[in-house]
């Protein structure tokens, strides 16, 4: 299959391009065509000819206001020269002393010429810049013949690269919705006919990365349909009315290709609610353009056109509700990031196109990369490939995924970044802080290696934790451990040193910003109650780090404040205890790492195996 293009004829950009050309062809032959036809007269200084006219050398001369051409006498050779005259009031006196002969130079027989470029030549120019700005831009008739088409990308059966759900893994859920939509576009003729009406729209939301753009590709490569692809922003324009031409456009071309699918990416750049940002007027052009989209929606039911509407958007919250409403999108489809079973089948979709060692375990490395989306684990496989190929390796091996996940996780070694030795010393006890605090806390995952070796843009060293399974749900006392396991740290260094450093900044920013939460937006506060301050967030897949607090008493302000400070402080009492309890052994690990820089794996699982509880801590070692 395949779309046919009718011939066009020049737009206005092409038109105002050619006249612009005419009226440069016609100055340039008025300017200088008579000169390159015209003889070529030596040219001499105005100095020269006066003194030759003084020497009664010259014997005729013609002037002109822009150049004088004169001849010498026979006897001086009869040649003709020219120079450009100065003011002088006194030269045609001098001409007559010496006995020169002289005239005017009379005017151009083709002055009519001139007078007509004159005429013609600068309104061709100023048509030509206007249809040029006109193609551009826009306001006028023509100018939307131009800017008004829609800047959709088409893909037909028969393309190269064709995307099918085969090349869709970790949202299993997502796909059965959308079966559906494909069955209706290759056999529309058995709903049709017991009466069920397929949705005119289907919303995919959900994380960046997580594969909506991809999902909506292999409908229309299941159903071996025209495909039209747009983003939101191309519809929008300096001018008003561009998008609401170009969306009505899109939407003209979709009917003559039906059955079709169109699919507007970033939907949200078109489609924000008209009520949360304020009153506009009329000409506002987004509103327009959300305004000719619902109305081309509604109208596919009449035309009997089958025309389906994908979309894709991370802010579903801030769409227009009359976008939402049945009748436009019906459905809403979350996209979410994948879990362990749909992190190993992405892995297998992209592990497949390099070469692995036989003892890479796809399972292992999904275990390991928990809240990874899929363009995390397509950026891992190639990040992992990269790798060995720079190692000269002819295979990729279970090492350089375990380093790609390090450099996805906590960011590029930095071996130029060279600590001395106090600073090392600090480092490595707090990263041993961590680690033995972690692995008595419930709910904090797993210990898998301490690392002293800078990475990143600002950490000196790391302690990766990763969580044994999935986990989607968390208590009160694991929120406690985590905060407890952040300042473990900053206890490592009290304990050791008798001081705190500034590396304890970000463990603290987390704690203190876990520990609000907890007390505003959980109501795990047993002063507060069960009772959320924070407003909602704003983005649910985004994040939102500026969270708006609701409006509160200044006594509840207090309240949470102190509340937070008790939270904090009690998680850093634990951490203490726990420490102090283990101090020997805080020790043997901090000197064994100092030589190693890097503590991992079964040896790293033997010395926490070691930890003991103080008496008011209860034990939960996380199993391996």
């Amino acid at each position: 299959m395949a779309i046919k293009k009718s011939p066009q004829l020049p737009g206005p950009r092409a038109i105002g391009n050619i006249l612009f050309l005419v009226g440069l062809g016609f100055l340039v032959l008025n300017l200088f065509l008579p000169g390159l036809l015209g003889p070529q007269t030596p040219q001499v200084p105005y100095s020269l000819f006066i003194h030759q006219v003084d020497e009664g050398e010259v014997a005729r001369a013609s002037v002109a206001q822009n150049q004088i051409r004169y001849q010498l006498r026979p006897e001086q050779g009869g040649q003709v020269l020219a120079t450009t005259p100065i003011f002088d009031l006194g030269l045609p006196q001098r001409l007559e002393d010496h006995g020169v002969e002289f005239a005017a130079v009379p005017p151009p027989r083709n002055g009519w010429f001139g007078s007509l470029l004159s005429w013609v030549v600068p309104p061709l120019i100023f048509v030509a810049i206007w249809q040029f700005f006109l193609g551009r831009g826009g306001g006028g008739p023509q100018g939307a013949l131009s800017i008004g088409k829609s800047k959709a990308k088409v893909y037909v059966e028969g393309d190269t690269g064709k995307i099918t759900f085969a090349d869709v893994a970790g949202c299993e859920e997502a796909k059965a919705e959308l079966v559906e939509i494909v069955d209706f576009l290759k056999t529309p003729e058995r709903y049709i006919k017991i009466g069920a009406k397929i949705p005119k729209g289907v919303l995919l939301v959900g994380p960046p990365g997580t594969g909506k753009t991809l999902l909506a590709k292999a409908v229309a490569g299941e159903a071996k349909v025209p495909f039209f692809s747009i983003s939101g922003s191309e519809f929008v324009e300096l001018f008003v009315g561009v998008g609401s031409a170009r969306v009505r456009d899109l939407f003209e071309q979709a009917k003559k290709q039906a059955p079709c699918i169109i699919f507007i990416d970033e939907l949200d750049a078109i489609g924000k609610s008209r009520s949360s940002s304020g009153f506009y007027g009329g000409n506002d052009e987004r509103e327009q353009t959300l305004n000719q989209l619902l109305t081309e929606m509604d109208g596919f039911e009449a035309s009997g056109a089958t025309v389906i509407v994908l979309a894709a958007t991370n802010r579903p919250e801030t769409l227009d509700p009359a976008l939402l409403r049945p009748g436009r999108f019906d459905r809403q489809v979350l996209v979410d990031r994948p879990d362990l079973i749909g992190r190993e089948a992405i892995l297998k979709i992209h592990a497949a196109k390099v070469k692995l060692a036989p003892e890479v375990d796809l399972h292992k490395i999904a275990t390991r990369t928990p809240g990874f989306a899929g363009a995390d684990l397509a950026n891992l496989v190639n990040e992992a490939a990269l790798l060995a190929a720079r190692n000269q390796r002819q295979e990729v091996q279970m090492a350089d995924f375990a380093e790609a996940v390090e450099r996805v996780v906590a960011g590029l070694e930095k071996k130029s970044r060279v600590l001395n030795e106090k600073e090392k010393r600090i480092v490595a006890y707090h990263e041993v802080g961590h680690a033995l605090v972690g692995s008595l806390m419930p709910g904090a995952g797993k210990v898998e290696k301490i690392s002293i070796v800078p990475r990143g843009m600002a950490a000196l060293g790391y302690t990766l934790q990763l969580p044994t399974e999935d986990r989607f749900l968390q208590s009160e006392p694991e929120l406690r451990g985590q905060i407890a396991t952040l300042l473990g740290g900053r206890s490592a260094e009290e304990i050791v040193f008798g001081e705190v450093t500034t590396g304890a900044s970000n463990d603290l920013q987390r704690a203190t910003d876990l520990a609000e939460r907890m007390v505003t937006t959980f109501g795990m506060s047993k002063v507060l109650g069960p009772l959320a301050y924070q407003q909602g967030q704003q983005n649910m897949f985004l994040g939102n780090p500026m969270e708006m607090r609701r409006a509160v008493s200044e006594e509840t302000a207090q309240a949470i404040d102190r509340e937070v400070k008790e939270i904090v402080e009690q998680a850093h009492r634990q951490a203490l205890g726990i420490l102090g309890h283990n101090r020997e052994l805080l020790e043997t690990i901090a000197q064994k790492i100092l030589e190693t820089e890097v503590i991992e794996g079964e040896n790293l699982h033997q010395w926490l195996s070691q930890v003991q509880a103080p008496p008011h801590v209860t034990h939960t070692p996380v199993s391996a």
